[in-house]
């Protein structure tokens, strides 16, 4: 059996793909691994372009996009490393930092899922970890809740220097012991986009494995570079995802006040980003940009919340 499965799932984002991929292949170990590039029906000719230029790269080939939590669970059944790690197509993997992570988790053996500290590309720090979603955090502002309660909703602010236990990472680089992905069976489908590693997380720890923050591990990313694409169809699959988060894992009552409460904040928000948007005449694009993402919001809520709006499956 190889070390280290690393998979990618990208759409539409070669010049990322072949970064990250690079990234991977630079690193300074003696690992042996493989690099697993699931391509969720892209057009910009991806998969020719890593085939001709990383020829050791195993390319899984999708006509649709599958989302994804169904991408990394089929390039998952075909990996043969002890380890897996879902690396998002708008990360890179600093020299040393896949043969420090893996040392650390084989030295922690009751460590299930292992998540990086996060960076731009001007080396600050983004948000690598987050708390389980909850009617405090997705009704009140997640901001608000870091800076009054630090240690109960930690953030970037809070620079650890040792690894310390979390709820959820962020999944840009999500480093997990094989054992714990086949106890869980992989990501839960149902969730085509956002919250798969948080829910995959939360059912982690609840079989006894610790989910760990290795701040000594720096992965540059993007910050959802893809996602931006396609932004209130995106905003949209979130929302998606968070519903069903709580439809899962909280009581009945719960989803109901947080329904609730997401369609009053929705439309104070629409409100909002419209009367700003009037009064700049237009020309600011950050509340025009506000303006389409919550009208999007808005109407998809309308319409029953249909299945086929959203990102393109």
């Amino acid at each position: 059996m190889l070390d280290l499965s690393v998979i990618i799932v990208t759409r539409n984002t070669c010049s990322l793909t072949c970064a990250a991929i690079q990234s991977v292949l630079d690193a300074r170990d003696d690992l042996s691994k493989e690099i697993l590039l699931v391509d969720n029906g892209s057009t910009d000719g991806t998969l020719a372009t890593v085939a001709a230029e990383f020829p050791s790269v195993i390319g899984i080939r999708s006509e649709n996009n599958l989302g994804f939590a169904r991408a990394n669970n089929r390039a998952a059944s075909k990996a043969q490393g002890s380890f897996l790690l879902l690396l998002n197509s708008d990360a890179e993997v600093k020299p040393d930092s896949l043969g420090a992570a893996i040392a650390w988790m084989r030295e922690h053996p009751d460590c299930g899922v292992a998540g990086a500290q996060l960076v731009n590309p001007d080396g600050s720090l983004q948000n690598s970890i987050a708390n389980f979603p909850t009617l405090a955090t997705e009704l009140l502002n997640k901001s608000l809740l870091r800076r009054l309660f630090p240690r109960r909703y930690p953030g970037k602010e809070h620079r650890s220097t040792e690894p310390v236990e979390v709820e959820t990472i962020v999944g840009a680089f999500m480093l997990i012991r094989r054992e714990t992905w086949d106890a869980l069976g992989g990501l839960d489908e149902r969730y085509f986009f956002f919250l798969e590693e948080t829910d995959f997380c939360l059912h982690a720890r609840r079989r006894g494995w610790r989910v760990m923050h290795l701040p000594h591990i720096r992965v540059a990313h993007g910050q959802g570079r893809s996602a931006r694409q396609v932004r209130p169809e995106a905003r949209i699959e979130y929302w998606r995802s968070r519903y069903l988060y709580f439809a899962k894992n909280h009581h009945p009552a719960a989803c109901r006040l947080l329904a609730a409460g997401l369609a009053a904040r929705l439309l104070v928000d629409w409100l909002s980003s419209g009367l700003m948007t009037l009064f700049t005449l237009g020309r600011n694009e950050k509340w025009k940009e506000r303006l389409r993402v919550h009208t999007a919001l808005l109407r998809w809520h309308l319409c029953g919340q249909p299945q086929d709006v959203g990102l393109p499956r």
